[in-house]
């Protein structure tokens, strides 16, 4: 049989099959099918074998999103019951909220060299709830002061683990591990991500210090009580190393967007080792662009030269964060370092001083004038000279230094009678950001008079690549092909080059 008779002969088998008249009594063109037109170079295998051709592109549009970020370190203070939140978290209603925490225990031996506390992060994370999730039955979950579970909440050793689980939304099923492939791409492809994983059961999500952090973030059901239907934002990820305290929240309806969780921690305490400083990096993606929120706190002092000793904090936890491979499909978009990610916040408290003396910067306090104190931040003299943070952004600073106070007073301890209690004021706490589709609205401290530092603020609109239109059913799917077989003619060869 020749080479044109060959293809004339399957030319006339389509037409027989997606010529005639369909079930629902729609008529078909005459003289064409009820078929894609093949785009040029295509072959009549990947007609009948979609797997071994092109996929077919699904839309993509741009979505806009209003992130919250928020640092507070709270002098190793644990929180009272009486202790709000709304003036930090309320006034802003945002889709993705993350906070970070340092010294939420004492940096002492015990909880740096035996084992933390993990009581204070348990009353941080009621609390948050208590403000974001405002208008849902609070008090049957009992975090509110005059509830009698709020007491055990707040007086006894609540487990971390249990306590967060009350926080997650329900969603009769597992947060996605990848959502990295279009839809068509996963039916396609052998090494689909999600065939490849194990299965990984609620017990393994675990948010108190016996993950394995450094090799992953198990991502387990998220269920609650049937009480929180109405909560408005979802606990996504949370996270203690001794003082340091991240957690992340978004709105109920976007927790199936988000995928790709992991968690790493980088430990830059004494000798660059002990975990009483460093960081905890949260890694996510939402629908298909990925995130990377970093906290961090740096190393102290404001000695000659300790502004170097933060620059090399900054240097190693960029160096060092890895990130692990939850999906060996080809498509991952799942990024293993920090810079990697298409929007990265980076917040806490870096400790950078200024350098001035304690008497020259209680002048330029005096007279409101933060251009000049800015001018001898370590942090914008450390950038400028291209030591550290090179490519990162951060909002004009309108807001007086935030380090250091008396508790529960507005006077900076500088005016301690004692040297030794002395600080010159600066500002410690920060975020910063990194990557394109980021745009920063508010960058504010709060007047919490609960530690000796104030806590940031800041508010960003950030772009997010959204997966639009659907796949044509009966053309991209498999069952295409087992459609066509169906009705092959018994003992019907077709040779396909």
């Amino acid at each position: 049989m020749t080479r044109r008779n060959l293809d004339g002969k399957k030319q006339s088998f389509i037409r027989n099959i997606f010529g005639r008249k369909e079930r629902n009594g729609r008529k078909s063109n005459k003289g064409s099918l009820d078929f894609p037109e093949e785009q040029p170079g295509s072959t009549f295998k990947s007609l009948f074998f979609p797997g071994l051709g092109r996929p077919m592109p699904l839309g993509q549009d741009l979505k806009t999103f209003r992130v919250f970020a928020a640092t507070w370190n709270v002098g190793g203070k644990s929180p009272h019951n009486g202790l709000n939140l709304d003036d930090i978290l309320h006034a802003d209603q945002s889709d993705i909220y993350v906070l970070g925490f340092q010294e939420i225990v004492p940096l002492n031996a015990g909880n740096v060299l035996v084992i933390e506390d993990n009581e204070p992060a348990a009353k941080w994370l009621a609390l948050i709830n208590q403000s974001l999730n405002k208008s849902s039955d609070s008090a049957s979950r009992g975090l509110r002061p005059s509830a009698s579970l709020a007491g055990s909440l707040f007086f006894s050793k609540p487990s971390l683990k249990k306590v967060s689980k009350t926080f997650r939304v329900e969603s009769g099923r597992k947060l996605k591990t990848c959502n990295c492939i279009p839809e068509l791409e996963r039916k396609q492809s052998k090494d689909f991500c999600f065939r490849n994983q194990p299965h990984i059961s609620e017990d393994e999500f675990s948010l108190e210090e016996d993950d394995d952090v450094s090799n992953g973030f198990g991502i387990g059901e998220i269920s609650i009580p049937s009480s929180n239907d109405q909560m408005k934002y979802s606990l996504i990820a949370s996270k203690q190393m001794v003082g340091i305290f991240v957690t992340v929240w978004v709105r109920k309806e976007l927790v199936q967007h988000v995928s790709h969780l992991r968690i790493s921690c980088i430990s830059r305490g004494i000798m660059g080792c002990l975990r009483n400083k460093g960081c905890i990096s949260v890694s996510m993606s939402l629908h298909q662009t990925s995130f990377c929120f970093v906290c961090s706190h740096l190393a102290s002092g404001e000695k000659e030269g300790d502004e170097l000793r933060r620059n090399t904090d900054v240097i190693e936890i960029l160096k060092n964060t890895q990130f692990s491979k939850i999906c060996r499909s080809p498509y991952s978009r799942a990024p293993d370092k920090i810079l990697e990610h298409d929007r990265v916040i980076w917040l806490g408290d870096l400790n950078y001083r200024i350098a001035l003396s304690y008497a020259e910067t209680r002048k330029h306090l005096e007279q409101n004038a933060w251009d000049a104190l800015l001018d001898k931040d370590q942090l914008k003299i450390e950038r400028e000279a291209g030591r550290v943070f090179q490519g990162w952004r951060e909002g004009k600073v309108y807001f007086a230094p935030t380090y250091k106070y008396f508790y529960n007073s507005d006077t900076y301890a500088g005016e301690a009678n004692s040297k030794k209690k002395r600080r010159t004021p600066a500002w410690c706490d920060r975020i910063l950001w990194y990557g394109a589709g980021i745009r920063q609205l508010s960058y504010i401290r709060r007047e919490s008079q609960f530690s000796d530092h104030r806590p940031v603020c800041a508010t960003f609109l950030v772009d997010v690549d959204v997966v639009t239109g659907g796949i044509k059913k009966g053309l991209s799917d498999s069952n295409m092909k087992v459609g066509i077989e169906e009705l092959l003619p018994p003992r019907v060869n077709i040779f396909i080059e």
